[in-house]
């Protein structure tokens, strides 16, 4: 006998609508925010959010940030707040009922800050493009009532997406979500990945916070509604997760947080919260400008999302792209850059074959030419002597 699959999007839409009301303690990690950011926000939405982590710690000041998944609001104006009158926060949700509660406060919460930074806006968080609330309003005016009117729906959908996307391309410095990916069914969850990738800009990251289990979640556990809508039987297998991330072109992932307790334990199997952080801009052209890196440890040897092999103290070739990209975060605390003794400008520059870790020889960062002689530099000697 065939299973009829769950309809998982409305088991969601119906617990999460009803926690919008009433809280549901079944639905909430424990977390520690800052208290000075819910100073200003109402106890209903404090009271009724569900989350797994913070991932507002990962924003700075004047950022223009997207929550996925936004519920309530909670963590859109504890955003607010961090990135002040510079910075923008936009909240994307599928649920009418959390939607109506996280913009009941704005004016008021606008009111207390002293700028109004926070949009709410209705659509799902593996369909960026479409504007749902536009989509809405079209119908009103052109009832669906043939063929012909279903494929004027299509065509104004797609005119929608590509000339006014519900999120653009390469808007947003950051993204944001807690507790929310697990939630989308496992046949959306790739296109979930590629929508970050889309519209967050080059040089961008990602803070997730999420639930992933330790061992694959068994068929018979992720039909069962209860579990999926309660952030369990939708997760992520630990290692997939991160690797979801990669497959959608996102570099320098890093697990920042990972409770060492499960927040449950069903059927042997350990469901865990992790925050997870990801960039974007590793993508472009590969041009030769003569520079290098230098691992400084402490393993002895790392390889990056590209295939760049590092050994501890070696210094490797590295294209311009990969230089610059090196020097931030979250790789420059270990990286020593090298650069050329003389400049090659990038009109001069030829391509890299970023295929490969070469040893970089110094004498191709000074030039082959290069024999200078000089002095000491400056004296070794501290006030106790010389070395």
């Amino acid at each position: 006998m065939n299973m009829i699959p769950m309809d998982t999007e409305k088991e969601v839409l119906l617990r999460y609508g009803a926690a919008s009301q009433e809280r549901e303690e079944a639905l909430c990690c424990p977390v520690d925010y800052d208290p000075k950011y819910l100073e200003i926000i109402p106890q209903e939405i404090i009271e009724r959010d569900y989350g797994c982590g913070d991932p507002s710690q990962f924003v700075r000041e004047g950022e223009c940030v997207l929550d996925l998944g936004s519920g309530g609001g909670k963590i859109c104006y504890i955003l607010s707040q961090i990135v002040g009158a510079r910075g923008s926060v936009t909240g994307v949700d599928f649920n009418p009922p959390m939607l109506e509660l996280a913009g009941k406060y704005r004016r008021q919460i606008a009111e207390l800050t002293g700028f109004d930074n926070v949009a709410f806006k209705f659509g799902k968080i593996q369909d960026l493009r479409t504007d749902i609330t536009a989509i809405e309003s079209w119908l009103a005016a052109h009832p669906v009532s043939s063929y012909a009117d279903l494929e004027a729906l299509e065509a104004f959908k797609k005119q929608q997406a590509n000339e006014a996307p519900l999120i653009a391309d390469a808007s947003m410095d950051v993204i944001v979500s807690n507790c929310v990916l697990n939630l989308v069914a496992a046949e959306d969850k790739a296109a979930m990945f590629a929508e970050m990738f889309r519209v967050l800009k080059v040089g961008g990251r990602l803070a997730i916070s999420d639930i992933v289990s330790d061992e694959e979640v068994p068929p018979h556990l992720r039909q069962d509604p209860n579990l999926w809508s309660g952030c369990i039987s939708g997760a992520f297998q630990e290692r997939e997760f991160l690797r979801a991330f990669e497959n959608a072109g996102f570099h320098g992932i890093s697990i920042v947080k990972r409770d060492a307790a499960p927040w449950r334990t069903i059927e042997g199997i350990e469901f865990r919260s992790v925050t997870v952080t990801a960039h974007k801009g590793k993508q472009g052209i590969c041009l030769e400008r003569k520079q290098a890196v230098i691992y400084a440890g402490p393993w002895r040897k790392v390889e990056d999302d590209d295939g760049h092999v590092l050994e501890r103290g070696v210094p490797v070739a590295v294209c311009d792209k990969t230089y610059r990209l090196y020097d931030r975060d979250p790789y420059a605390a270990q990286i020593i850059p090298v650069p050329p003794l003389i400049d090659i400008p990038l009109e001069e520059a030829g391509l890299f074959d970023c295929m490969r870790s070469v040893i970089r020889h110094p004498k191709e960062t000074k030039g082959e030419d290069y024999v200078a002689t000089t002095e000491a530099s400056g004296s070794v000697c501290g006030p106790e002597g010389c070395c």
